[in-house]
């Protein structure tokens, strides 16, 4: 790992101020914001990134609360996965976005890592984890995994990079309909979370989101979901213990009469960003949870999906947790 300040601010205005002003690194930002630090570690220890100024911002104070009123939801950028697992409040709320955040690596883990960290993590190909791979996400020139190892890599929306999202938190709050509220130099702004990630296709292929480098995610905020909303969050991985989703679902509906009346779906682990599914959406809106309307939903969830030669295995796989995941709000 190469040497690197370590500064502690006590604001978000004096960590912005840290984030700027640095010669930029031959690998990357030249500074970076540290909060759980599992990630940014993994990458520094790899030399995927060799930060001059490392900003670590545990040091701030009220970013690690959660604040719940009228139903809605605020939710510090530092609030750890533990933090939300454990909150009972939460779980009556959003009980999508609580077992997203069970479902993430082991206790250990889930203690430290926080809902900042769990966003805006960097992809797990390969590829890009080994340093001396200068695949297209690392200003090469092409994606090593389109005619390579593709296991894990994305079915859907896919190029000129095949990255998939790792993060579980992401799809849930998707389905939530949340917006991530942005401090940088030059102010405040708010980004619907469908809106904050990127596809490699659009803007920079080197960055999987819409912060700039002198921005920080300060919190993420949860609207009140109506009378009837139910949601669950499901997610198939290749081993027993922590890993990451090979494929997962997070659905938040609203049932009246026994008919769904509004629909979000979300899909994990199969693309570039959280995957929204509009067309499985529209074939739920109106319907009851039957097994003909959650067949229906699948198929329209992974419908114009474009496998890579390994990865096919995906397809069925998330449509089977389509049905299933809407069979237990069925039940619920």
């Amino acid at each position: 790992m190469k040497a690197f300040q370590l500064q502690s601010p006590r604001s978000l205005q004096a960590a912005l101020g840290l984030l700027a002003g640095i010669e930029e690194s031959k690998k990357g930002r030249a500074a970076v914001p540290m909060a759980g630090g599992q990630d940014l570690l993994t990458e520094m220890k790899e030399h995927l990134a060799e930060p001059e100024r490392v900003v670590n911002l545990k040091s701030i104070p009220g970013l690690d609360k959660i604040e719940i009123a009228g139903g809605r939801v605020k939710i510090g950028a530092l609030v750890t996965l533990q933090q939300i697992e454990e909150h009972a409040e939460l779980a009556k709320v959003a009980r999508v976005l609580v077992e997203a955040a069970h479902s993430v690596a082991s206790p250990q883990i889930r203690s430290v890592g926080t809902v900042g960290g769990n966003l805006c993590q960097r992809p797990r190909c390969w590829y890009f984890r080994n340093e001396h791979a200068k695949c297209i996400k690392k200003g090469g020139s092409e994606c090593f995994s389109h005619d390579g190892e593709n296991k894990y890599n994305a079915i859907l929306g896919g190029g000129p990079s095949w990255i998939v999202h790792p993060s579980d938190l992401a799809p849930a709050l998707v389905a939530l309909g949340a917006k991530a509220t942005v401090r940088g130099s030059s102010g405040t702004r708010t980004v619907p979370l469908e809106e904050f990630f990127t596809l490699p296709s659009e803007g920079s292929v080197l960055q999987e989101n819409v912060l700039q480098d002198d921005e920080i995610l300060e919190r993420v905020d949860v609207p009140a979901g109506p009378a009837g909303s139910r949601g669950t969050y499901l997610k198939f991985k290749e081993r027993g213990s922590f890993d990451f989703a090979l494929a997962s679902v997070a659905v938040s509906v609203v049932v009246h009469s026994g008919k769904v009346s509004e629909a979000r779906l979300v899909l994990g682990g199969v693309a570039p960003i959280p995957w929204r599914c509009p067309d499985a959406e529209k074939a739920l809106v109106g319907k009851a949870l039957d097994a003909e309307t959650l067949r229906a939903a699948a198929e329209a969830a992974l419908h114009g999906a474009e496998p890579l030669a390994q990865n096919a295995y995906k397809v069925p796989l998330a449509k089977g947790l389509v049905v299933r995941a809407l069979q237990s709000l069925a039940k619920t």
